[in-house]
């Protein structure tokens, strides 16, 4: 079916009108804003008073918003033609432009960091800074991290050549790799995997492991080169652990991330449990890791939804919960802040994009009509609500820790699941849904800490020299197989789907994240199931602080304790109990 997607593409015009002549004007701003303030400030940061180091705070977050505005345009230009010169060149143009003001700019974290703790203490404590006192006390939480000023100009210079670059690559190579005599795309070959016919799915398995295998050789040396660059850079910043760069910029102690992720795989169980049930539902003697998506029995046979219909469950679903989220997330819709039809060409996934606050933010996904897709959609506004409130804040505020990140994401899938599910009669259907609400779950939670435990391997393994792919496929096969344990047979293909996620190269560490925000969004959906409406503006508040405050700060209102066992022990027990829902369904099935 026509599913009216083609068309929805995203106009960049929040960004630039006139990006050409505009963009040059930006560029040249940026490099004199720059010059200027190391011009009046480098040097001097001792001296300030209060109202000093207010003007130089104010005058780098207003450099940044302007050069953020040209790096987001370069991103989204960019990511949906990857195959495009002009739009690679614009992009790596606005990476050394970034480098370039980076290492002009780098004075004042160094300054800043330098300062004995007593003056410092006594300009935080100055109203005038009030408003930057979070974002000015994250800095010096990160000083004996921080080396001297030459090398870190250094590292601002090097940075266009560095992570980065080598995510470019990754993100070219793998949204120009065609799978299969078909020449599939990324996305529509792992697609493939939520057919109903069995031998489809082994297909588009076997079509995305030779694509892998193929290009093999490039993506073990880019996972090993940047797992090395991290290696250096965690040595040289003396971070003890792999992981302790990405909990000081989540602003999380190190027993909250070990309390989050010794619960979650003490829950594996709950994983192993449903596919065992889903496997006697499918009428299979082995479940095999190509028919995790499978579609239940009665669901297997539901059209795919097109896009205004899709929009419509959304946005309905959003309104039942609050007027004024729903009203954020149409303005997607309505200003064509939305990127929707798969091309060839186009990153695969699905992301929202910030981008700065006097823009908008933008919505990337590849929308084949699955319900997944819808979930997706939601996932994605989500973000995209939470970016617009947590805008207010101003740009060095809104930045939210990513923990918290994805709370307004994984609200927003719950409200669109919950309504769908109330509209449900068939029981058929209905355990067809809660499964799939499971299986999404265990993607966000249980998955992605497998993935946290494969990266935590491959730190450790890479600091011991060069990993090959096998040793790569062995430590991903070993971690994702004590998730699932008996319930699914790991083929040899799968061994190599290390291969394709990207966030083990943008962020190390990122992939916890996901667990954090889907235990502490079931948490706060069960209170707000128990306070009802007069939940809601507490919850938009939440996401109106943004980067304000730190996690423990931000939820201290909802009498959530991270360091306390039980609270994600409840989440996992409202998990069993959504397990449960999904075995009374399949109980009664063909009674509908």
């Amino acid at each position: 079916m026509a599913l009216g997607v083609d068309s929805v593409r995203w106009n960049l015009r929040f960004l630039y009108e006139n990006a050409g002549p505009a963009l040059e004007a930006d560029m040249a701003r940026c490099r004199e804003a720059s010059q200027a303030l190391a011009d009046r400030y480098a040097g001097r940061v001792a001296r300030l008073t209060a109202a000093g180091l207010l003007d130089l705070v104010r005058g780098l977050e207003a450099l940044e918003e302007r050069l953020g505005r040209l790096e987001s345009y370069a991103y989204l230009n960019f990511i949906t033609q990857t195959e495009d010169a002009p739009a690679s060149a614009l992009m790596q143009q606005i990476e050394a432009l970034t480098a370039e003001l980076g290492r002009q700019t780098v004075f004042f974290r160094v300054e800043w960091n330098q300062l004995p703790a007593e003056t410092a203490e006594r300009l935080l404590a100055a109203p005038e800074l009030a408003v930057y006192r979070h974002y000015l006390t994250v800095l010096r939480n990160r000083a004996p991290h921080q080396l001297g000023l030459q090398e870190e100009q250094l590292l601002q210079a090097l940075a266009p050549v560095g992570r980065s670059a080598w995510n470019t690559l990754f993100d070219k190579l793998m949204s120009q790799l065609r799978f299969g005599p078909d020449q599939r795309t990324e996305e529509e070959v792992l697609a493939g995997l939520y057919r109903p016919e069995r031998p489809l799915r082994q297909q588009a398995a076997l079509e995305l492991t030779r694509g892998l295998q193929d290009n093999l050789h490039i993506l073990t040396h880019i996972f090993n080169t940047l797992a090395q660059e991290k290696a250096i850079m965690d040595r040289l910043r003396r971070y003890p652990h792999w992981d302790s760069a990405i909990n000081l910029h989540n602003e999380l102690k190190p027993e909250t991330v070990s309390t989050l992720l010794d619960t979650v795989t003490s829950g594996y169980g709950i994983v192993q449990r449903y596919y065992r049930m889903k496997r006697e539902l499918l009428g299979l003697d082995e479940l095999f890791d190509y028919d995790r998506y499978a579609p239940l029995p009665g669901a297997e046979g539901e059209k795919a939804l097109s896009w205004p219909e899709c929009r419509s469950v959304v946005l309905e679903a959003f309104a039942a919960f609050s007027p004024e989220m729903a009203e954020m997330a149409d303005g997607f819709f309505r200003e064509r802040r939305l990127h929707a039809p798969v091309l060839p060409g186009k990153a695969s996934g699905a992301f929202a994009h910030p981008t700065v606050p006097s823009a908008r933010p933008y919505v990337l996904l590849n929308y084949t009509g699955r319900r997944e897709d819808v979930f997706t959609l939601a996932h994605e506004l989500g973000h995209g609500v939470h970016q617009t409130l947590a805008a207010r804040q101003g740009l060095y505020n809104s930045d939210t820790p990513l923990v918290l990140a994805e709370t307004a994401s994984v609200f927003a899938e719950m409200l669109v699941f919950r309504a769908m599910l109330k509209r449900e009669r068939s029981a058929t259907r209905r355990c067809a849904l809660v499964a799939g609400k499971l299986e999404s779950i265990f993607a966000t939670v249980f998955r992605q800490v497998a993935m946290n435990r494969f990266e935590a391997a491959m730190h450790e393994g890479r600091s011991r020299g060069e990993l090959s792919a096998e040793r790569l496929s062995a430590l991903w096969l070993d971690t994702q197989g004590a998730m699932f344990a008996d319930s699914v047979t790991l083929t040899d293909n799968y061994r190599l789907w290390w291969a394709y996620i990207p966030h083990f190269l943008a962020t190390p560490g990122y992939v916890y994240a996901y667990a954090f925000g889907e235990l502490l969004v079931l948490a706060l959906y069960a209170r707000y199931e128990q306070e009802g409406w007069a939940f809601v503006p507490a919850y938009l508040r939440l996401l109106a602080a943004g980067g304000s405050r730190d996690p423990y700060a931000l939820l201290a209102p909802f009498g959530i304790d991270l360091d306390d066992p039980a609270f994600w022990q409840g989440g996992l027990e409202l998990i069993r109990a959504l397990l449960a829902e999904a075995e009374e369904a399949s109980a009664v099935q063909g009674r509908d």
